[in-house]
């Protein structure tokens, strides 16, 4: 899963970013300046199979993310810095909640409606010049030739340039499953999903939930989007703790977990994806897949082989796992099910996978 934060200028993004990946050091790809790092997604339930297993080795399943430069006019002529947009799963939208005189906003107040309009605007208006570039191509070909697929394909985009007309992104659009097929290799960017996130001051950190809730209200009903609140000053300080001071400082703020952990949480969801789990002496380890994937998907998540020569697999909760201390106590209470390629993997089942 790769994910960009996106955002204006000043409003927190590279210091996230650096603060989710530790990566400093710039990257490039292309002739963009855009970093790449990977992110941990924290899963408790790891740390307890391994208490029980005791592997040499841990893996969390990872998230990607992207650093880019600010959205404007500019950026978005670059094609290049658009390359980098479209390959990419979803958007992250940081969004300025904080007020610091030492870091003046480049409209001069803070206001995360604006800021996020501004932003979504641009994007529709990137989309909207693909479209129209499309069209016109489609025009002319549809007067040389008679053919169903090119009428079908205009039809479609027409109904794109209708939504995006009205300062609508694209990921506001019913489509079903053919339209979706059909429109996938334009990379429209304003129908990403979109996560937004709220960079909240000091004096608002313990106040995140609210925070949320509050900008939800304001949002409304949109689909394919998530919020997510972040206290950017207190996250970077966390950085610099180990785990036991961390968890002291974030009960000092009333709080359960960090705001990274609740966005790369809220980013799983908004894609619609989960972790399964598989165990034993060598190592511990989550897989990341989509939500409703068959168990045979789930063994080509590990291996391609794992796939086409799938036999079956053998399936347990972590939890029961651990309560009746590993593989022999959960088969002597029948918990360890045989499911076939068929089965509907849940998040947090434990796979053992049978292949030729």
């Amino acid at each position: 899963m790769k994910t960009a934060i996106i955002g204006l200028p000043m409003v927190g993004k590279t210091s996230l970013f650096t603060i989710l990946t530790g990566v400093h050091q710039e990257s490039r790809i292309g002739s963009t300046a855009v970093r790449a790092g990977v992110a941990k997604v924290v899963d408790p339930r790891l740390d307890v199979l391994a208490k029980l297993f005791d592997p040499p080795k841990i893996t969390h399943a990872t998230v990607e993310y992207l650093d880019v430069p600010a959205v404007s006019k500019e950026s978005l002529r670059d094609p290049s810095y658009v390359a980098s947009l479209r390959v990419v799963d979803a958007f992250a939208h940081v969004l300025r909640i904080f007020g610091d005189e030492t870091v003046p906003h480049e409209h001069g107040s803070v206001d995360p409606m604006r800021d996020l309009q501004n932003v979504e605007t641009e994007l529709v208006l990137s989309d909207l010049m693909v479209v129209e570039k499309r069209l016109e191509r489609l025009d002319k070909d549809r007067k040389k030739v008679k053919n169903p697929e090119l009428d079908r394909e205009a039809e479609l985009l027409e109904k794109c340039k209708q939504t995006l007309e009205q300062d609508t992104p694209l990921r506001q659009l019913s489509l079903d499953a053919d339209e979706e097929k059909r429109i996938r290799g334009f990379q429209f960017l304003s129908q990403k999903p979109m996560l937004y996130v709220l960079n909240v001051g000091e004096e608002d950190a313990a106040r995140l939930h609210e925070k949320e809730e509050e900008f939800r209200k304001l949002l409304g009903t949109k689909a394919n989007t998530a919020v997510a609140g972040v206290g950017g000053k207190i996250e970077a300080e966390l950085a610099e703790l180990s785990p036991e001071e961390a968890r002291e400082y974030l009960v000092s703020y009333g709080l359960k977990e960090s705001g990274l952990e609740r966005l790369i949480t809220a980013s799983y969801t908004l894609l619609g994806l989960m972790s399964f789990l598989t165990a034993g002496e060598t190592e511990v380890r989550a897989w990341t897949i989509p939500i409703g994937s068959t168990a045979v998907k789930a063994a080509g998540a590990i291996h391609s082989d794992f796939e086409k020569k799938f036999i079956r697999a053998e399936v347990v909760n972590w939890k029961s796992l651990v309560d009746l201390g590993g593989y022999p106590g959960v088969r002597e209470k029948g918990l360890l099910r045989l499911e076939g390629k068929e089965y509907i993997v849940k998040d947090g089942d434990v796979l053992v996978i049978r292949h030729g």
